[in-house]
């Protein structure tokens, strides 16, 4: 059976900082992490989807964190197709055109900046969270193509959030599709009911891994706030509901990465400990 590793989708989110769970002597950027490693062994890199992430802050993820912790780093929000500030980008780029040679500069950026991760061997995954206007066609498919041909050799896990690429109909076309690049396929736990839902779907796409991310059930989904979004504390039910479908996804890969993105104050820590609990000894910690 592979390793069930359970940890959040944030370490820095400033209402987790206000909640309390840090301890007091803890709260700088690295007592912060040291705190959050001694307790899980993956953690998700939100950052990076608003800012290109920098080899000097992923040299001191790697050695701030325990050997065999990882990091699962979200791509720049200008690699999965979602609006990007020009302020998020480098200087030299802001202003211009975005054409194909600006998106290399950034792939370049990218590339450098999660780097030190790489070597180190505490890269999980580099997480591709598309948005929900990508949907299944020939389009989606040559950007998910040159995605792949940008990151051979990494491990790469891909988040759909338009309902087709799951649905009964077309559903193993996606996992061929993402089984031929290598890449992991993401499911989700979300609000069931709501036109955008995603399907609570376990494909195995490659045997390395497999990836859940917990978005909480809130019914705001795609239309409140942040908060709103991911506003919601999981029961040890709804948690338990997942316990036998996680560990049947670690019979199929090496390793499973569930994540927790209901980041409202401490509700994601709090759950992946509920859950770690109810799934036992799973891993190498």
């Amino acid at each position: 059976m592979g390793d069930i590793l359970v940890g959040t989708c944030s370490w820095t989110d400033r209402e987790l900082v206000r909640s309390g769970w840090y301890p007091v002597g803890r709260r700088d950027a690295e007592g912060r992490l040291r705190h959050y490693a001694e307790r899980f062994p993956v953690v998700e890199v939100d950052a990076s989807y608003y800012a290109l992430p920098s080899a000097r802050n992923s040299l001191l993820w790697a050695e701030r964190t325990p050997p065999g912790f990882v990091f699962d780093v979200k791509a720049f929000s200008l690699l999965t197709g979602h609006p990007t500030r020009s302020t998020a980008l480098p200087e030299e780029l802001r202003g211009g055109p975005r054409g194909p040679e600006a998106l290399d500069a950034v792939w370049e950026r990218f590339t450098a900046g999660i780097a030190p991760l790489r070597r180190a061997g505490r890269l999980g995954s580099v997480l591709f969270q598309f948005p929900p206007w990508f949907r299944p066609g020939p389009e989606a498919e040559a950007f998910l193509a040159d995605c792949a041909r940008r990151t051979r050799g990494w491990p790469v896990a891909v988040e759909f959030r338009h309902p087709a690429w799951w649905s009964a109909e077309r559903g193993g076309a996606a996992r061929a599709l993402l089984a031929r690049y290598g890449m992991a396929a993401v499911a989700v736990d979300m609000n069931r009911t709501l036109p955008s839902s995603v399907p609570p779907v376990t494909p195995v796409t490659t045997s390395r891994l497999s990836v859940v991310r917990f978005h909480g059930r809130s019914a705001a989904w795609g239309t409140g706030s942040k908060e709103e979004r991911f506003r919601h504390a999981y029961t040890e039910a709804e948690l338990a509901e997942w316990v036998p479908r996680l560990r049947a996804l670690a019979e199929r890969v090496e390793r499973v990465h569930a994540l927790f993105n209901n980041c409202c104050g401490n509700a994601a820590v709090r759950a992946a400990e509920a859950l770690t609990r109810l799934l036992g000894p799973t891993g190498p910690r």
